[in-house]
């Protein structure tokens, strides 16, 4: 019997996970207090932003459009690599602009998934939609309008409003009374904020050539959840 039960402990034992090896690269853990440690954010769903709008009349809102409702990164990353590959002078080159533009390189951006299931919910809701880019628009017309709305599916939309700078989104936040502005970019918060109105952040994919990542809720705004995509 005391055999048996050796040659049963030594099976056991083999068959037994190392513990003894040092595992602490595959399962590095988390403690309690660096999950606690995280920001205040104002999180928010599509549903309750959906939700916080009932009742109310139709308004305008606006939406930024890069890395908010397309993630344009390849148009981007094509410029650079054409233009100035080792700088970002390529986005003060007409040349750039009126490429992507007249050659409707926008039609290898990828529609956000966030973006439409909140364009279909201000379409639904008989709000004016206003899609406003700091792009520049170049001197060769721009097919920007054109891809958002098939895109996204919009019977009838407004074209595309080139700002080119802050201080112009601001003012056309204000002229045209817009209620809400989506954006990924901290100066779309600030543009929001400056014009009085509310501001929405979509948080922008971490694979996104704009860099440094924004930093989402600084203004206290509210971000849309698992909205990268």
């Amino acid at each position: 019997m005391r055999r048996s039960l050796t040659a049963l402990s030594a099976l056991l034992l083999l068959a037994a996970p190392a513990f003894a090896e040092d595992v602490s690269n595959l399962n590095p853990g988390i403690t309690t207090s660096e999950i606690l440690a995280t920001a205040p954010v104002h999180w928010v769903s599509v549903d309750q932003i959906a939700a916080s709008l009932e009742g109310q009349a139709p308004m305008a809102v606006g939406f930024d459009v890069d890395d908010t409702v397309l993630f344009s990164s390849p148009c981007f990353y094509y410029g650079k690599m054409k233009y100035s590959p080792t700088s970002e002078d390529y986005l003060k080159m007409d040349a750039f602009w009126t490429d992507i533009h007249t050659n409707n390189c926008d039609q290898y951006s990828i529609p956000k998934d966030v973006a439409r299931k909140l364009i279909d919910l201000h379409t639904a809701r008989g709000d004016d939609i206003y899609f406003i880019t700091g792009r520049t628009r170049g001197s060769g017309g721009e097919t920007l309008t054109a891809a958002i709305k098939k895109a996204f599916n919009i019977e009838k939309m407004n074209d595309v409003v080139f700002t080119a700078s802050s201080e112009n989104k601001v003012e056309f936040l204000k002229d045209h009374k817009l209620k809400i502005y989506y954006g990924d970019a901290d100066s779309d918060m600030k543009a929001a904020i400056a014009a009085d109105i509310r501001p929405i952040r979509v948080m922008r994919a971490q694979n996104s050539t704009y860099k440094p990542e924004p930093k989402n809720g600084k203004f206290g705004e509210e971000v849309i959840v698992d909205s990268t995509n």
